[in-house]
């Protein structure tokens, strides 16, 4: 009966498994978390900049779901909810906390996706010996330089290019997480865009040289990016052992 009640808890929508846990289900909650964790915590890192900041902003953001999910209203998907709820807190951890950081990100950004698909298939794992060590190190330098430079934007800016450009969301959608208009989200791109294009125009000389963004993307013949961007190793990961919600 239990093995049941799991199965039944496993293959429901997020939906039930939300109402599930606004009618009193104990467990649907955190089977909800788990089912989306991986990404909620790279959006928290990389709007954050620093773990330890985006393991505080998604443990609020947690919180706050699990105390609010009455007032869902079922006007966007669950997940979009989610990404707002968190999005928000992270960005409320920022403004208290003045964090300005403009050191290079951790290394262990490069882990933080799990199931995001690698874009170059020569691209392998640096333990591949088929791997150029030094190609390997050229992508995870200009790799880090980006993030570092993300870290440098104004929070409004760095949430909607994180979004946009590196979870790759429609701006309609990235619009509901962040509660304001598509224009919004279109301009603060925009801006954050051509702040990032100052800050690594060696970058973007040496992406166009190679046919990918800067992001490390491939790109068709109109400059359009042709798949995801390519974070590093797929060794699944996800936020710190710690991030609970009580």
């Amino acid at each position: 009966m239990v093995s049941e009640v799991r199965e039944a808890r496993d293959t429901s929508s997020d939906r039930e498994l939300l109402a599930a846990h606004v009618a009193g289900d104990p467990e649907a909650f955190g089977v909800l978390v788990t089912r989306h964790r991986d990404r909620l915590w790279a959006v928290a890192l990389r709007t954050c900049g620093h773990p330890e900041t985006a393991a505080d902003g998604l443990q609020d953001g947690l919180v706050s779901a699990f105390r609010r999910a009455g007032s869902f209203r079922g006007d966007a998907a669950v997940t979009t909810w989610l990404h707002r709820v968190v999005v928000n807190a992270c960005l409320d951890r920022l403004r208290k906390e003045s964090v300005r950081r403009a050191e290079p990100l951790p290394d262990d950004l490069d882990t933080v996706e799990a199931g995001h698909r690698r874009v170059r298939a020569t691209a392998g794992t640096p333990g591949d010996p088929a791997v150029d060590p030094v190609e390997h190190s050229l992508v995870r330098e200009r790799r880090e330089r980006v993030l570092a430079a993300l870290a440098t934007l104004p929070e409004e800016q760095r949430a909607a290019l994180v979004l946009v450009d590196m979870e790759g969301y429609p701006v309609a959608e990235v619009a509901q997480i962040l509660d304001c208009a598509e224009g919004t989200v279109k301009s603060r791109c925009s801006r954050g865009r051509a702040r990032l294009a100052v800050l690594l125009a060696d970058v973007l000389d040496l992406a166009a040289a190679d046919d990918l963004d800067t992001a490390g993307r491939p790109v068709d013949d109109a400059g359009n990016p042709s798949g995801t961007p390519d974070v590093g190793s797929m060794t699944p990961r996800g936020p710190p052992a710690g991030t609970t919600v009580d």
